[in-house]
């Protein structure tokens, strides 16, 4: 009986770390994941400076310094993407990025801030979305804690871009400009 037990482990044993290579990441992988990064625009929000011209590519990825207001919402700021474990998705599993990329719910419930494309991420596939999350894991750590949320009329301290309505935008003041008698 003991032998069998042994056996038994031994096989249960090979199948994990057999299943666990199955899915340690490529090279290939995490290239496809660096591709689809660019082509999503994702350092667009969350590397500090791209908003202002001046994008910090020592910080790629590590959390921005700008802010995005949603009307009755509040400012969201574009967290640290890298896997610093203090101020980043470190301590993430890569499921656990995942499923926040394709359904828009972090582990701890919340979920992302509107102006997040998951609901277009929701249609990568397995393999895009897990490239995608293996990529971000093979990252340099950035150690950014990113401003806020901000809840609505909260003071922001950092630069805030609006999402306005039309009519509300159209109603804002224009710096310099004359008003006709």
């Amino acid at each position: 009986m003991p032998h069998r037990i042994r056996r038994w482990a031994l096989a249960a044993t090979t199948f994990v770390m057999l299943a666990g290579a199955a899915h340690a990441a490529t090279d290939a992988e995490i290239a496809r994941g660096k591709y689809l990064v660019a082509l999503g625009g994702c350092s667009d929000c969350h590397t500090p400076g791209h908003f202002l011209g001046h994008e910090d590519k020592t910080r790629f990825l590590g959390g921005s310094d700008v802010g995005f207001a949603i009307p009755g919402r509040g400012v969201f700021v574009g967290p640290n993407l890298t896997p610093d474990k203090a101020t980043g998705l470190g301590t993430w599993t890569t499921q656990q990025i995942v499923t926040a990329l394709t359904t828009g719910v972090r582990p701890d419930g919340r979920v992302l801030a509107p102006v997040m494309p998951w609901r277009a991420f929701a249609h990568l596939t397995a393999a895009d979305a897990r490239a995608i999350a293996v990529y971000l894991q093979s990252l340099p750590r950035v150690a950014h804690r990113v401003a806020g949320p901000f809840g609505p009329g909260a003071a922001p301290d950092v630069l805030v871009m609006t999402v306005l309505p039309g009519p509300a935008y159209a109603a804002l003041p224009v710096p310099g400009a004359r008003k006709s008698p």
